[in-house]
């Protein structure tokens, strides 16, 4: 039989990573610059990033987008 790979690059990576990983690239002080989310500018913490970010729909597109662009950048280092 033969197995499909998948095209998503999000395939596999939890939300936690996600964040867990921009966070330890961006900080959450560039993080809330690049996105105008709360969760990331008012007592930001990856917890309270992740409750908001599996409500919320349009923030987490926004989350993942922004991963997609900086995965690139973050494989250089």
């Amino acid at each position: 039989m033969e197995t499909k790979q998948s095209n998503d690059p999000l395939h596999g990576i939890t939300l936690k990573k996600i964040v867990e990983d921009l966070v330890a690239f961006y900080g959450f002080d560039t993080l809330g610059e690049l996105i105008k989310i709360k969760c990331f500018n008012e007592n930001p913490s990856v917890k309270s990033s992740l409750t908001f970010l599996r409500k919320t729909d349009w923030a987490r597109k926004k989350v993942e987008n922004l991963y997609i662009r900086t995965l690139p950048k973050m494989q250089q280092d």
